[in-house]
């Protein structure tokens, strides 16, 4: 090693290191191999480079812990602390959630994920004729909080971290996890987790959205504001390239639009008066794992380095925690079959390894058999024990980003953060993701990205194993072991709330509803009104109608 890195190393462990490993000990006194080979915590070119080779590497690859965080956002990375195992999970009432997110706590899992059905996620209670046929079926129910204190049942708030996947209404469901906490006796600023938040990749890929883009922002900047003075430890935004990727996109665009929408997301912040260092530190991403096992390492790393530099250098950021780039991983749905599901247990395990090889933050696992239906408990342990055998059997975790130096993973890197520069830099040329959204072009080219994907399966040059090569006679019936809604859980969530209605308030929350009207058709933080609505058993449907009324309803007008 030259003596310039040597002096980087050193200064990187005195400036960096040592203050990690003094709040964050790592796991062992010593790593080493099967055979009793030591592993080092972080490994850099042996041979003596260049003087252009070596500020190359400083200025691209750096140390974990450190800008532009190329090889992660912490120093000791899961020497320290494996990722969080995060399965997402939710179907029926909140009973039946509340108890399969004690048999995922029970068997090992790290953090919960939540999954709300399609009514709580286009704003509508139990009882709406929009909810009709679809109470329970793809997540949880919850229009109040008295569903969200069923949900949470027997879980203290302040000692786990919770990921809830909702969108539009976003803020009202963070309202009533605040409102849960203050009655389990956990106080604001202790509660831990993340709301996805994330309303542009709605238009873009999935459709959950309620309002037009305008006040939707102003409920995430509003959400932003609040979090950042009394929810500190909350992460306000997840930032989903996820379903992006779910919509066909390629590895380069899932970066690229991402972080394009990132950029939207911050400066919508700064201009509504926030200073970029008093929430950037809270910013989160969402990412898919495919198949593509390099690729999806460089994507990652490259997604890294390429938002620490938006950060720094486009937005001024002046808190290192600003530019880290902190995300979740969720391997592909997409990229499961219905076809010999077994396969699937596969497929996961190379997207799961390629996540921690990348460096994630948290991770879901997909179930073999989510081709066919909500996951059944046993699918789920399975899923489970993929991330747990890679965790504690595999060795990857023992020393950070292992696959750095890699003439294959290197290239990739830097050419998944040109392409994706790129498309960034048209996007701002078109007036920002915003602009880009509204002209169908970030909708256009994931079109053009899945159609070209699905021709390539169908003409046999993407190979998918038993579906279009290495297929086998089974009989096509349906397997036995799948998970069923009962449909009678509809009719149940449709007198809880008629019966809450009946049992509120109602004088207070009609007064309530009132003031949040008028606030809404003004400029001040809905927050704290949501959580006053809420507390006093206001329902979800009913604050999605005051805000409808004042905001409108968003319509897709773009034709593809």
């Amino acid at each position: 090693m030259s003596k310039k890195l040597q002096q980087a190393k050193a200064d990187w462990e005195a400036r960096t290191l040592q203050k990690a490993l003094s709040r964050f000990p790592e796991r062992k006194e010593r790593f080493t191999t099967s055979s009793e080979i030591e592993l080092e915590r972080v490994y850099l070119p042996d041979e003596t480079l260049g003087e252009a080779a070596e500020t190359r590497y400083l200025e691209r690859l750096g140390f974990p812990g450190q800008y532009p965080y190329t090889r992660g956002v912490q120093p000791t990375m899961y020497r320290g602390r494996f990722w969080t195992m995060r399965q997402y999970a939710g179907y029926a009432s909140a009973e039946e959630t509340n108890a399969r997110f004690r048999y995922l706590l029970d068997a090992g899992q790290t953090g919960l994920s939540v999954a709300f059905d399609l009514p709580t996620q286009i704003g509508y209670d139990p009882d709406h004729p929009m909810a009709l046929g679809e109470v329970g079926r793809v997540g949880v129910s919850i229009p109040s909080a008295r569903e969200m204190a069923r949900l949470f049942e027997g879980i203290p708030l302040d000692k786990v971290s919770t990921s809830m996947t909702i969108n539009a209404p976003a803020a009202v469901l963070l309202a009533m996890y605040i409102v849960v906490g203050k009655r389990q006796g956990v106080e604001p600023h202790k509660l831990r987790g993340t709301v996805q938040n994330d309303i542009l990749k709605e238009y873009i890929a999935r459709g959950t959205y309620i309002f037009p883009p305008k006040p939707s922002m102003r409920l995430i900047t509003d959400l932003f504001a609040y979090c950042a003075r009394e929810v500190p430890r909350w992460n306000t935004i997840s930032i989903s390239g996820y379903h992006i990727r779910e919509a066909g996109s390629t590895a380069v665009q899932e970066v690229a639009f991402t972080l394009a929408n990132g950029i939207a997301y911050v400066q919508a912040a700064i201009d509504a008066g926030l200073d970029v260092d008093s929430f950037a530190p809270r910013l989160s991403f969402f990412f898919n794992a495919h198949n593509n096992f390099l690729e999806e390492i460089a994507k990652f790393r490259a997604a890294r380095r390429l938002w620490a530099r938006i950060m720094r250098e486009r937005f001024g950021a002046q808190n290192p925690k600003s530019w880290a780039l902190k995300f979740h991983t969720q391997t592909g749905g997409s990229t499961l079959t219905a076809q010999q599901p077994e396969n699937n247990i596969v497929r996961v395990t190379l997207q799961a390894l390629a996540a921690v090889l990348g460096g994630t933050q948290s991770l879901h696992t997909n179930s073999m058999d989510e081709a066919l239906a909500l996951p059944t408990e046993k699918a789920v342990q399975v899923a489970l024990r993929t991330q747990q055998i890679i965790a504690y059997e595999s060795g990857v975790a023992d020393t950070v980003d292992p696959l750095a130096g890699s003439y294959a993973v290197e290239q990739l890197t830097d050419e998944i953060e040109a392409r994706a520069q790129a498309y960034i830099e048209h996007i701002d040329a078109l007036g920002g993701a915003l602009a880009a959204i509204e002209q169908g072009y970030i909708q256009s080219e994931i079109n053009e990205a899945a159609y070209a994907y699905q021709r390539a399966v169908e003409e046999g040059e993407q190979i998918v194993v038993g579906v279009n090569k290495f297929t086998s006679e089974e009989a096509a019936e349906e397997p036995r072991d799948i998970l069923r809604v009962d449909p009678a859980i509809e009719a149940a969530q449709r007198e809880r709330v008629r019966k809450l209605r009946a049992e509120r308030d109602n004088a207070r929350v009609r007064e309530l509803l009132g003031r949040l009207e008028t606030a809404a058709r003004g400029s001040e933080n809905l927050m704290p009104l949501f959580i006053a609505c809420v507390e006093h058993d206001a329902t979800l449907g009913e604050i999605c109608g005051v805000l409808r009324d004042v905001f409108g309803e968003y319509r897709q007008s773009v034709t593809l």
